[in-house]
């Protein structure tokens, strides 16, 4: 543990000053989606002031909205759901598309063949179309808000996942490893992934940015987190009619998704020059 929090510490004294701030944000979220529902002072639907839209104060932080909820806690809460299915989604498309990139790189012929056509089929339908079909079709859903980004930016992991295996299957090493007689699952994970981690791994941050932000906008448009539960993209939503009062309740829900967007940007940026110098 403390060897990992020692590598941990080195990798963010590296960073610079934008990738300090990013992964400030980042992390700051992240531990609201893990532990916010723990400390939230109400739980999540209840009613809990009798004005609506009402300002800061000692006894609600961020005020309440358009029912009378305590915004801070519905904010926590709604972290949670942004955060892990955001990032759940990227993990499962990011994992699929370079899957099948390995296996289309490696074994070349019509199985790549097959496997490209099929991707650039599915990534010339717009995201939110797509959504917009499945969510009618199959009704909203914690499984299926999960599952909708993934199908969708699974084709953008694979054209890139794939242009790195490709540029990689030529290589020396991997001629080597085929000389061996290496499996072509032994070539994918020992050989080939690993030389082309961190690229994925900036990839797999940008998913996570653009996921956020398709997930938002399908709560926005109501097809996303169901009542009382919400999302960041549900919170301005439901509160869009404290727009013209100025009120907590939209504000804070919008710089949330500002500000876990924008750090995640800022730390996936300062990745390559972290890498650059080692």
């Amino acid at each position: 543990m403390s060897a990992a929090l020692s590598r941990f510490g080195a990798f963010a004294r590296a960073l610079p000053l934008s990738g300090k701030i990013g992964l400030g944000l980042v992390l700051f979220w992240l531990i609201a989606a893990l532990f916010g529902p723990f400390i939230a002072p109400y739980s999540v639907g209840a009613f809990v002031d009798q004005d609506v839209f009402s300002d800061a104060s000692r006894r609600f932080w961020l005020g309440s909205d358009y029912l009378g909820r305590d915004v801070l806690s519905r904010l926590l809460w709604g972290a949670r759901y942004t955060v892990f299915l955001g990032l759940g989604s990227a993990l499962l498309a990011s994992f699929m598309g370079t899957a099948l990139a390995l296996t289309a790189a490696i074994r070349g012929g019509w199985i790549d063949e097959v496997l490209s056509r099929t991707m650039d089929t599915l990534i010339s339908i717009p995201s939110k179309i797509l959504a917009l079909v499945l969510v009618a079709a199959f009704g909203s859903s914690l499984t299926l808000l999960l599952l909708i980004p993934a199908i969708t930016y699974t084709p953008g992991n694979f054209r890139i996942s794939r242009a790195l295996a490709m540029n990689l299957v030529g290589l020396d090493f991997v001629s080597v490893a085929r000389t061996r007689g290496e499996s072509a699952r032994w070539i994918a994970t020992r050989e080939i992934l690993p030389n082309m981690i961190h690229p994925w791994l900036a990839d797999l941050g940008l998913r996570f940015v653009f996921i956020v932000l398709l997930l938002s906008g399908l709560s926005f448009l109501g097809l996303g987190v169901q009542p009382p539960h919400a999302d960041l993209g549900s919170l301005v939503r439901e509160n869009v009619s404290g727009l013209t009062y100025g009120a907590l309740a939209i504000i804070a829900p919008a710089i949330a998704i500002a500000t876990l967007t924008v750090g995640a940007n800022l730390l996936i940026d300062a990745l390559k020059p972290v890498d650059d110098r080692g």
